[in-house]
C-alpha cells in the first residue's frame, strides 16, 4: 500500500504503476458531466486549477449528521472520456472512477504523465468516510453534479491504468 498525497507530482505518478494500492490524502475536485462539459466552454474561468490535481467522477449524496458528505461512489469514467484529453494536457494529473478508458484518454495519459484510480463501485458509504471536508466550489445549479473541493485522509483506491498506459482493464 502506497501512501500519497496532493498535489500529485510527476515523480509520484511515476511511480505508480497499474495494480498499486494506495492511501490518497488531500485535496481532490469532484466533477462529472454536465461539470465537464461547463468547464471546457470556459476554459479561461475553471473553478479550480487543474495542475497537480485529481478529479473524482462522483456525485454525493445529501450530507448525513455529523459526516462531511453522505454516500459518494464513483460514477462511470467513460461519460467523460470525450471530454478528458483536453483537461489533461491544461495540467490534470489524477482521476477517480469506475471502468476502463478510452485510447484518447490514455494517449493523454501518457503525454502528460497523468494516472487512472478505480474506487470500488458500490462502497460509496465506506468511501465516504475518508472524506474530512467538503465544499462545492462551482455550478451549484448542478445539484449532485456541481463541482466540490473534498479534503480525503486515507482515500482507498487501485491504480487502473499508469503513465506509461499499462492497464489492469487490458491484462
Amino acid at each position: 500500500m502506497k501512501n500519497i498525497r496532493t498535489p500529485l507530482t510527476e515523480a509520484v505518478v511515476q511511480s505508480l504503476c497499474a495494480g498499486d494500492e494506495v492511501l490518497l490524502s488531500g485535496v481532490i475536485y469532484t466533477a462529472r458531466d454536465a461539470a465537464h462539459m461547463r468547464m471546457l466552454e470556459n476554459l479561461d474561468h475553471l473553478p479550480f486549477d487543474l495542475k497537480g490535481q485529481i478529479i473524482y467522477y462522483s456525485g454525493a449524496s445529501p450530507t448525513r449528521p455529523s459526516k462531511a458528505i453522505g454516500s459518494c461512489g464513483p460514477t462511470t469514467s467513460g461519460r467523460m472520456d470525450e471530454m478528458t484529453p483536453k483537461l489533461l494536457d491544461l495540467g490534470l494529473k489524477g482521476m477517480i472512477g469506475k471502468g476502463d478508458r478510452d485510447a484518447s484518454v490514455i494517449s493523454a495519459m501518457c503525454r502528460n504523465d497523468a494516472v487512472y484510480f478505480i474506487a470500488i463501485g458500490g462502497a460509496g458509504a465506506l468511501i465516504a468516510d475518508s472524506v474530512v471536508e467538503n465544499t462545492v466550489i462551482a455550478y451549484e445549479d448542478l445539484g449532485p453534479e456541481a463541482v466540490k473541493k473534498m479534503v480525503v485522509k486515507d482515500m482507498k483506491l487501485i491504480v487502473a491504468i499508469d503513465a506509461t498506459g499499462k492497464s489492469l482493464y487490458k491484462k
